[in-house]
Order: C-alpha cells, then sequence, then structure tokens
C-alpha cells in the first residue's frame, strides 16, 4: 500500500530535481522562471515548431 503513495511522490519529485537541475544549473537561468507557464510555453513552441 505504501508503494502507491511513495513510487508517485518520488517520481514528482524527480520530475521537480530534473527541472531545476536542468534549467537552473545547466541552463544558468533563474529558479523563479523554471514555474512560468510562458517558459513552458516557449520551450513547446521551440520543440514542436514547423
Amino acid at each position: 500500500m505504501i508503494q502507491v503513495i511513495l513510487i508517485p511522490l518520488l517520481l514528482v519529485a524527480a520530475l521537480g530535481g530534473g527541472l531545476i537541475a536542468g534549467y537552473v544549473i545547466l541552463g544558468k537561468k533563474e529558479l523563479a522562471d523554471v514555474f512560468q507557464w510562458s517558459t513552458w510555453k516557449h520551450v513547446y513552441d521551440l520543440v514542436f515548431a514547423p
């Protein structure tokens, strides 16, 4: 039963850590920018641009 709660929490924590590591440490950007919708819209537009 504990796995049902623990595994999704660990996955969300890993996602957050990866976002922070990639955007802040590797990308040298501000931490607050990670949580802005416009940042991820821009990334989406770059990836899926025609």
